[in-house]
């Protein structure tokens, strides 16, 4: 799962990273970044591999509307070539899309909150040498049938997701597909069909290439979007708790 991410470097500085061109507006620095977002991903074009602006939450192009985006913010790795709204688009449409960090809730069974439910205790993951995450993703255009034939296109993404690693399964049973940098171009090509080459990509990052640290339950509301969210918490400490 991966329901929540940091988006809070500059277009300028992610496509370097990437060795992208940018093609749009530049996105406000998001530290909360939630489904239905508008997101960045890296994409191969015909013109070179570029940094574009895309909806969080895939809306495939047979989709009768963008609400079915909402259920489709992530996509198991190992199910891409068996669900039909991911097979085809698995082999042509493959992106990137950059984080800062991540974050995941973990149930505190000692901690008590409102009903007597456990408190769900976020946490921050990012790497361990500050480095932005490469996340593999998917991405489509949709175009509203009901709308004219000129209408504005709709181009949307998910993020792929696998078991946990060591450093992750202490919070969650899932995480993110990190792709290293060597394989991006694989990753990317468009031409590249090779669906079996393609999900040996998809496995858990090294558990050493990550590092968490609990982070206030503000971060649950995704009104608040500043820097603090990802400020260390010590979780013994008397913050009010609250669900998420």
């Amino acid at each position: 799962m991966c329901g929540r991410f940091v988006s809070a470097s500059s277009p300028d500085q992610i496509a370097a990273y990437f060795d992208a061109a940018v093609t749009e507006t530049a996105l406000a620095a998001n530290y909360n970044v939630a489904p239905t977002d508008d997101i960045y991903a890296v994409v191969d074009t015909p013109r070179g591999r570029e940094l574009a602006v895309f909806h969080w939450g895939l809306v495939p192009a047979w989709a009768r509307d963008v609400k079915i985006g909402q259920r489709m913010i992530n996509a198991r790795a190992e199910t891409l070539a068996e669900r039909p709204a991911f097979t085809s688009i698995f082999r042509t449409h493959r992106c990137i899309v950059p984080a800062d960090g991540f974050y995941e809730w973990q149930a505190q069974p000692d901690r008590p909150g409102p009903k007597g439910r456990p408190v769900k205790q976020p946490y921050f993951i990012h790497r361990l040498d500050g480095e932005p995450l490469a996340f593999a993703g998917l991405w489509s255009t949709w175009r509203d049938r009901a709308g004219p034939a000129d209408a504005p296109r709709l181009h949307s993404a998910t993020i792929i997701t696998t078991t946990a690693n060591a450093t992750m399964a202490a919070v969650h049973d899932r995480m993110p597909v990190i792709l290293p940098a060597s394989r991006w171009t694989e990753w990317l090509e468009p031409t590249n069909h090779d669906l079996a080459s393609l999900g040996e990509l998809l496995v858990p990052a090294p558990p050493s290439l990550l590092t968490m640290h609990a982070v206030s339950t503000e971060v649950n509301d995704v009104r608040h979007e500043g820097a603090q969210l990802i400020d260390a918490i010590d979780i013994d400490a008397d913050e009010a708790p609250t669900l998420f």
